[in-house]
C-alpha cells in the first residue's frame, strides 16, 4: 500500500508537511475529539503529507500515540507516530511495534523521550532499556524479517538538536545521529530553535554525511509564553535566546496579541528551509487552528524564492554558542569549511579520577598487553561469576556502580552510563541538554556525554565517539561480574576485543 508521507520525502519536487497534534490524557476527553477533527480537516484539505502525534509528552501520560495512529489512518492521512524509549522495554517495544506493523502505522519518528515526572501515585519508574539507535536497528531488523518473521513496512526517522552552545554537547549530538542514520534512520527532523545558521548548520552536515537521508526543520508557531518557559529552559532542549524572548514580549502588545507576527515568522521560517533545501517542515503549536497551518503554508511558497533575505531576521545565536562550521559573512550562513576544534579547550576539567582510571586500564584492561594475559588465565579458572565483592566495591567508589555487569567505562572515559546518565544513554546524549547541563538536573549535573567527550578531548581522542556502537545491556549478566564477563567475552566488548 502507498505511504504518502514516504512518498513526499523520496519525491524532489514535493516539500513534505507535517503537522504535530497532542492528544492528551483520556480517551474520551475534548483534547482527543478536537485531534480527530484537524485529522478530519488535514485529511480533506491534502496538503498536509502525515499528522505527527506525541507521546507522553513532558514526561505525563496521555493516550496512546499508537492508538490514536490507527484511527488517523483510517481517516485517509498518514500518521507520523512519536516513538520513545522512555516507557518501555525491548519486548514491549517490540511487541508494539508488531502491532503497528499490523494495523498499517508504518511512519515513526523514533526519539529518546522526556525523562518521566508524574503518573498514578507519583513519579513513574524511567525504563530507557533501549535508546534511539538501539531502536533504530530493531526496527531495521524487523523490516528485513527478524528471526524469520515476515518483513515489515517501518519507514522510521530520528531527532537532531543542532541548538547547542558547548562544543562537547553539539559534537555527540553529531556523533550520535551519524549511528542513528547507519541503523537505519530514513529522515532526520529537528529540534526546535530558531537560529537560521544553526538550520544550515544540521542541513550541510546530514547532507555531507549521506545525500540520501531526509532532513524535516522543525517550526514551531511561538507564543510569549511558551517562549518564556523555554526561555528558562523549562522545556528540555528547546532554545529561544534572550533577544528572541524581547521580541515575542513587544508583540504580544498588538491588537491581536501578536498572533499574526507570530504566524508571519512561521512562514518567513518555511520560506527560508525551503530555500536552503531542506525536504520538508514539520509543523507545531499549542491551540493551532487549520487555518493557520494553511495561511503558513500559502505564505511560505509565496516567501521562498525570496528567502534570503529573511536570514538577517533569525540570527538568534547563543552567547559563545559554538558551530561546527565557520560562519560565511557574506550570507550569514555557513562555508562548507569545519571549524577548527583542536585549539578549543574541554568544556569540562579532566579530574585525577580520570587520570588514574587510564593507567591501571592500560595496565589491566588492554588485550595483549601488560597484566591483561596474567588477568585472563585468573577469570578463566573463575567459577562463580556473582562473586565480585572487591571489584563492586571499587567500582561503587569511584563509578557508583549499578551492576549491570556489562561495563562501558572502558568505551566512555570511565564513566558509567547507567549510573550517571538518568535517561542511559549508550550511545550518545538526549536531546535535552542546555549549555552542558543534564536535562534532569539542570545547574546541578553536567550532561553526562559532555563529560565524556571533554575527557577524550583532554587526549585528543574525542573522534573514537565517532564510531563507537554499544550494544543494550544483557541482563542475563546483571550482578555478575564485568571483569569476569570481560577477560572471557561475555559482555559486548568481545567482539571490539576480538579486532584490536
Amino acid at each position: 500500500m502507498n505511504n504518502t508521507f514516504k512518498e513526499s520525502l523520496q519525491d524532489k519536487n514535493t516539500f513534505s508537511v507535517t503537522w504535530e497534534l497532542v492528544p492528551g490524557r483520556g480517551a474520551r476527553e475534548k483534547a482527543q475529539e478536537e485531534v480527530i477533527a484537524l485529522a478530519e480537516q488535514a485529511a480533506q484539505d491534502g496538503r498536509i503529507h502525515a499528522l505527527t502525534i506525541t507521546d507522553n509528552p513532558g514526561g505525563r501520560p496521555a493516550i496512546s500515540a499508537t492508538s490514536l495512529g490507527m484511527e488517523i489512518f483510517k481517516l485517509g492521512i498518514e500518521p507520523l507516530v512519536h516513538f520513545t524509549c522512555k516507557d518501555k522495554n525491548r519486548n514491549q517495544i517490540e511487541a508494539e511495534l508488531y502491532a503497528m506493523d499490523r494495523n498499517q502505522v508504518r511512519n515513526l519518528l523514533v526519539m529518546t523521550g522526556d525523562y518521566p515526572v508524574s503518573g498514578f501515585k507519583g513519579r513513574p519508574k524511567p525504563v530507557f532499556d533501549l535508546d534511539p539507535v538501539h531502536v533504530l536497528e530493531l526496527i531495521s531488523g524487523m523490516n528485513q524479517g527478524l528471526e524469520n518473521h515476515k518483513p515489515g513496512d517501518f519507514f522510521a526517522g530520528a531527532v537532531v538538536s543542532p541548538f547547542k552552545a558547548a562544543e562537547a554537547e553539539l559534537m555527540a549530538q553529531y556523533y550520535k545521529l551519524k549511528k542513528k542514520i547507519d541503523k537505519g534512520a530514513n529522515f532526520i527532523v529537528t529540534q526546535l530553535g530558531y537560529d537560521a545558521r544553526k538550520f544550515h548548520e544540521v542541513l550541510q552536515f546530514i547532507k555531507n554525511y549521506n545525500p540520501e537521508v531526509s532532513v524535516i526543520g522543525n517550526i514551531y508557531i511561538l507564543p510569549f509564553g511558551a517562549g518564556k518557559m523555554m526561555n528558562s529552559n523549562q522545556l528540555p532542549g528547546c532554545v529561544v535566546t534572550d533577544k528572541l524572548l524581547a521580541e515575542l514580549d513587544h508583540e504580544r502588545t498588538a491588537e491581536d496579541k501578536g498572533k499574526g507576527a507570530r504566524l508571519l515568522r512561521a512562514a518567513k521560517m518555511y520560506a527560508f528551509m525551503k530555500g536552503m533545501g531542506f525536504d520538508g517542515v514539520h509543523l507545531g503549536g499549542h491551540n493551532i487552528k487549520y487555518e493557520d497551518v494553511k495561511y503558513i503554508i500559502e505564505k511560505g511558497e509565496e516567501l521562498s524564492d525570496d528567502w534570503r533575505r529573511f536570514i538577517p531576521e533569525f540570527d538568534y545565536a547563543q552567547p559563545d554558542g559554538f558551530y561546527y562550521y565557520e560562519k560565511d559573512l557574506n550570507t550569514g550562513l555557513n562555508t562548507g569549511k569545519p571549524v577548527n576544534r583542536t585549539s578549543l579547550p574541554p568544556d569540562y576539567p579532566v579530574d585525577f579520577n580520570y587520570r588514574l582510571m587510564r593507567f591501571f586500564h592500560e595496565i589491566f584492561f588492554t588485550p595483549g598487553k601488560n597484566l591483561y594475559p596474567v588477568m585472563q588465565n585468573i577469570y578463566s579458572g573463575v567459577k562463580d561469576p556473582r562473586k565480585h565483592g572487591f571489584e563492586h566495591f571499587l567500582k561503587v567508589i569511584g563509578n557508583d556502580c549499578k551492576d549491570c555487569g556489562d561495563c562501558a567505562l572502558l568505551d566512555l572515559a570511565y564513566l558509567c552510563p547507567m549510573s550517571q546518565c538518568p535517561k542511559n544513554q549508550r550511545n550518545g546524549p538526549c536531546g535535552g541538554s542546555y549549555d552542558g547541563w543534564c536535562e534532569v538536573r539542570p545547574g546541578e549535573k553536567k550532561c553526562f556525554w559532555v563529560k565524556v567527550y571533554a575527557m577524550l578531548k583532554a587526549y585528543n581522542e574525542e573522534n573514537r565517539l565517532e564510531d563507537l556502537y554499544i550494544p543494550p545491556v544483557n541482563w542475563d549478566l546483571y550482578q555478575t561480574s564485568a571483569w569476569y564477563n570481560y577477560y572471557t567475552g561475555r559482555d559486548h566488548s568481545a567482539a571490539q576485543k576480538q579486532t584490536i
